[in-house]
């Protein structure tokens, strides 16, 4: 099968180096690692080790058989505009936060489905990536609900990637929501690893946000039982792992707050006064540095 990666920065180079054995795999970068991969191949290290030859471009190719778009949440716009003249086939986002599914169906007629993905990548070098973890993946229908074409892309991703075709995406998406909304703006702004939340002093910030997002997510009729819980789970199963959004914040590049803590603070009937805060922070530093 054809697949366009959209979006090829760290988690879209793993995603798409592990599919390029068994798939023609089209990496769509930036440089210089796009033509890294092109003149040396895409080595994959940490949690796998392998080098492949998927072919690598900054813009989309005319035709795929199926597009994971993995690129940050304020690209999302941009990454539909950049594929609605082609045709890719069923369109699967795998990033961060929530909104992404409803600005790719703007612009594309074709299917686009939701997802999730608990694989830890970083972008070592130009045409290296690191797996700092192997996870699983979860697509299906945003809305919930089963889809011939879930199970197609599905049954792609299985061939390389632990993959999941579920029937509960909302729920999923929640659930991730109050995750990274506990864990992620958390650390970009304390400068810690993700185990520091899990007993320090931050902990009751981290619990607090995903407690709101729980309850933003109750008020649409998604329940999250335990989101406190699971978040400090998680953040003690991936303790020296530096969030995406610290890796944004050191990078001194933007950052996705507004799909994640800001989402909830948008979405919210109520006051949301953790999430609310720590989105006017991150939001504060990006402004001081021109970067919204």
């Amino acid at each position: 099968m054809e697949v366009c990666v959209f979006g090829a920065g760290s988690l879209g180079s793993l995603v798409g180096g592990l599919l390029a054995d068994d798939h023609e795999v089209h990496l769509v970068g930036r440089e210089p690692h796009v033509t890294a991969v092109r003149e040396d191949g895409l080595c994959v290290t940490g949690e796998f080790d392998r080098t492949v030859y998927p072919s690598a471009s900054t813009t989309p190719p005319a035709t795929s058989d199926l597009a994971l778009v993995t690129v940050k949440s304020f690209d999302t716009a941009a990454a539909a505009r950049a594929l609605a003249d082609r045709s890719v086939g069923p369109v699967l986002s795998l990033q961060n936060g929530m909104g992404n599914e409803e600005q790719l169906e703007t612009h594309l007629s074709d299917p686009v489905l939701a997802g999730t993905c608990t694989y830890g990548a970083r972008l070592a070098d130009p045409g290296v990536v690191e797996c700092t973890g192997a996870g699983e993946i979860t697509v299906g229908p945003q809305g919930g609900g089963q889809s011939t074409a879930a199970d197609r892309v599905g049954e792609t991703l299985s061939s390389g990637l632990e993959t999941t075709v579920a029937e509960d995406m909302p729920r999923r998406l929640w659930e991730k929501l109050a995750v990274n909304a506990g864990i992620n703006a958390v650390t970009a702004l304390s400068r810690v690893p993700n185990g520091a939340l899990f007993d320090g002093p931050a902990t009751g910030v981290a619990r607090d946000a995903a407690r709101e997002t729980a309850a933003v997510a109750a008020d649409v009729g998604v329940e999250i039982p335990d989101a406190p819980a699971q978040t400090l789970a998680v953040a003690e199963a991936t303790a020296p792992n530096t969030s995406s959004m610290q890796q944004d914040v050191l990078a001194g590049g933007r950052t996705e707050i507004d799909a994640i803590n800001g989402y909830v603070v948008e979405q919210a009937t109520q006051p949301v006064p953790v999430n609310a805060t720590l989105t006017g922070l991150v939001r504060a530093w990006e402004q001081g540095r021109g970067l919204r």
